[in-house]
């Protein structure tokens, strides 16, 4: 196992095992790994954690997983006979109980694999891919066999599977492209919206996000089918939806499903689908003449359209399908025959673009494409779009106003055939209005800026706040003064450091970083180096707590500590008012919390943030100038004499944050008058 492994197993953050490693000589030592990656023997670690009193026994989940990790043909093969394991445990409670009671370990791996198989058949249907589950491969996992059954009794087989595969899942990010949570449930909720449907298809399933998604939309499907060309993840999925959805009838293929679509009958209710991007590969030349293409060929480039078509296909007439796309597939010229062809014919209701960052890859706002088989009556061709990027902030978003904001927008246009416009949110065109040279279908292309929704009266409310914003900075502008011979050159008062003052005891030294959200929600916000360079309120998220992992405790800022940028920040240094104080404290900062009966924050603050004290204090190794916090000097004056200059500051303080106010509304005005003077809604008179 690894640190990380150490520290979910004590339930410590991972810089604690480095502390015990450097700390205590017998802490076990490294059998394996690599010198940046040392793994150690469970075993040994399970008893120096004993001797030490930090934990009482390994529970029960941790086992497991330790097993599957250790386990000599993978944890993907290891992971597949656990969770075929908890399948029978669910599916025959009696029958296992019955074997784990009486069987030794070769009578076990003797029986069992008939009893899965059978479970496996009646559950995942003939064909299942979960395969390989024979004697020979279940003997080296008789002791993992028997845990993961113990586990199942004890948590349930759904609750188990879903850790075990959940901490596979977290451990591999890179093998897997994952569908978020809230993207997956808007996707089959922009689904179920038609009303409820019995069967849900996802053609390439991977770990099996949007058809656990489906289960719990407003009705809840009757049938679940996935496909997925990595057999092992279609075999763990199969497991994953049989164990969640007791009552669906589930049935998963491993196979590549533009080459070889193995549901080519199925007509299903609901198709929800994130496909692989920019897939050259994808079967272009031997799939020419494949009758899905009912829209015209994709391009080579634009394996995209073919996942479109190919969702069309196995939707009946009036089903609805939901495709996570990247924004060029809107756009490229290369599709917009296709694109036109899904205008004219009803079948591309509405394309709704996401904030940047909510689903992988993080740095492009993906699109949602809501698609309707055309049947029955003639096809009224308009098409909604919607930009959910008003409801996103700079470093973070309200997922929820995302979600209704989509969800609210598409229920009206699916219900009237139209939509009241909203400028910057959504708006219904006619089909025939986009069939132009590029058929561009990018939302934000065809919606008018949200600044020009306030008209003149919204500007006439900033140009007023500019104003008085302006005389607020005017009066709070300082004097430098000019009675220099009452000021004492810096050099002449005794000095004293940053830690110096910390080994002292008059201030506290923390460093920001980890800290992740426990659940149930109510994390407190971040403050970042972005919002204390910029002078703004705490923007960032903490991150998830890894599947099974506890929560770490994030550092909270209170009012009055001082916090300096490490990195790149310059001469900049913040003192917590009431309004941050509770918020977490971000990475590459640096707290100090003075003893305010021996340190003034605010003299604390300013004299750190002169530009000598900062150059002195700045590390030139790499092309990030990191600071040395430690090594920040400022003078050692009484109380009293520090009250005098920490007045000062203070009065700087407002005056930067006048101006930072200033400099913002002026841009909103700037932008607000060229937007509205270029859309009509103000004049130039």
């Amino acid at each position: 196992m690894t640190a990380a492994g150490i520290a979910r197993l004590a339930g410590v953050g991972r810089a604690a095992v480095s502390n015990w490693r450097r700390r205590h000589a017998d802490f076990p030592k490294p059998v394996g790994g690599t010198e940046t990656s040392p793994a150690f023997a469970l075993r040994d670690v399970e008893q120096w954690l004993r001797d030490q009193g930090k934990i009482a026994e390994v529970p029960a989940r941790e086992r497991v997983w330790q097993q599957l990790v250790g386990h000599p043909a993978g944890a993907a093969a290891a992971l597949r006979q656990a969770g075929a394991v908890l399948l029978l445990v669910q599916e025959r409670p009696a029958a296992w109980r019955q074997l784990r009671a009486a069987a030794d370990d070769a009578e076990l791996t003797g029986v069992l694999p008939a009893m899965l198989e059978s479970v496996l058949t009646g559950r995942l249907g003939p064909e299942h891919p979960v395969r390989g589950l024979t004697r020979a491969a279940l003997a080296p996992s008789a002791a993992l066999v028997r845990a993961a059954g113990d586990l199942a009794t004890a948590d349930g087989a759904a609750a188990a599977y879903d850790f075990l595969l959940g901490r596979h899942l977290d451990a591999n990010p890179r093998q897997y492209t994952l569908t978020p949570p809230g993207p997956a449930a808007l996707m089959a909720e922009l689904a179920a919206s038609a009303g409820p449907f019995g069967t849900v298809l996802d053609p390439a399933c991977g770990a099996g996000g949007l058809l656990a998604a489906a289960r719990t939309a407003d009705a809840a499907p009757l049938a679940l089918h996935g496909q997925e060309s990595d057999p092992d993840l279609a075999a763990l999925t199969a497991l994953r939806l049989a164990l969640e959805a007791p009552g669906a009838d589930v049935r998963v293929r491993a196979a590549d499903t533009l080459r070889a679509d193995a549901f080519p009958q199925l007509a299903a209710d609901a198709v929800l689908v994130h496909p692989p991007f920019n897939e050259r590969n994808w079967g272009h030349d031997e799939l020419a003449y494949d009758p899905r293409w009912e829209y015209g060929l994709p391009a080579r480039n634009e394996s995209e359209l073919a996942w479109v078509q190919h969702a069309l296909a196995r939707l009946r007439p009036g089903g609805t399908a939901v495709l996570l796309m990247p924004p060029a597939a809107a756009s490229r010229r290369s599709g917009r025959r296709i694109r036109a062809d899904l205008l004219r014919r009803g079948a591309l209701r509405a394309v709704i673009a996401l904030p940047a960052g909510a689903a992988p890859p993080n740095n492009i706002p993906l699109h949602l494409w809501v698609l309707r088989k055309p049947g029955g009556s003639p096809a009224v061709p308009h098409l909604l779009v919607v930009d959910t990027a008003a409801s996103a902030g700079r470093d973070k978003f309200d997922w929820q106003t995302v979600r209704a904001t989509a969800v609210d927008a598409w229920r009206d246009f699916d219900r009237d055939g139209g939509i009241e416009e909203v400028p910057g949110v959504c708006r219904s065109l006619a089909a025939i209005d986009l069939l132009g040279d590029d058929v561009d279908l990018a939302p934000a292309r065809h919606l008018p800026p949200p600044a020009a929704a306030g008209g003149p009266a919204e500007l006439a409310r900033v140009h007023d706040r500019l104003t008085a914003t302006l005389a607020r900075t005017a009066e709070l502008a300082p004097h430098p003064g000019t009675d220099t011979a009452a000021q004492p050159p810096a050099g002449r008062w005794p000095l004293t450091t940053v830690g110096e003052l910390a080994r002292s005891g008059a201030l506290v030294l923390r460093a920001g970083g980890p800290g992740t959200a426990g659940p149930g929600g109510g994390a407190p916000a971040v403050l970042t180096d972005h919002d204390v360079i910029g002078g703004l309120a705490p923007s960032g998220t903490l991150p998830e707590t890894p599947t099974g992992a506890s929560p770490e405790e994030p550092v909270l800022v209170q009012e009055g500590d001082v916090v300096v940028p490490v990195l790149g920040g310059g001469a900049t240094a913040r003192v917590v008012d009431e309004a941050t104080a509770g918020a977490a404290l971000g990475r590459n900062l640096t707290l100090l919390r003075p003893d305010t009966a021996a340190l003034d924050p605010w003299f604390l603050a300013g004299f750190l943030r002169g530009t000598a004290n900062n150059r002195q204090a700045s590390s030139y190794a790499s092309t990030a100038t990191r600071l040395d916090v430690r090594r920040l000097q400022l003078p050692r004056l009484p109380l009293v004499e520090q009250r005098r200059y920490s007045r000062r500051f203070a009065d700087l303080a407002a005056f930067e944050s006048a101006l930072r106010l200033a400099s913002r509304l002026g841009e909103q005005l700037v932008q607000g008058l060229h937007d509205g003077l270029t859309d009509g809604s103000v004049d130039p008179d």
